[in-house]
């Protein structure tokens, strides 16, 4: 009995991680899509910037 809710209980934890996972991957293709381009060009420029990449 208890190997049985311990089983239920992982099987729900991963369950939940990949509805998280596909809400945040969903949410990320949504806002990137309707976003104008220089909106994700310059975010993407001030985070390389930013974590001291070269990006020039």
């Amino acid at each position: 009995m208890n190997a049985m809710t311990q089983t239920a209980a992982k099987t729900g934890t991963a369950l939940a991680s990949i509805v998280f996972a596909a809400l945040v991957g969903a949410t990320v293709i949504f806002f990137a899509g309707h976003a104008q381009s220089a909106t994700l060009h310059d975010a993407a420029h001030d985070m390389r910037h930013s974590t001291g990449f070269p990006c020039h």
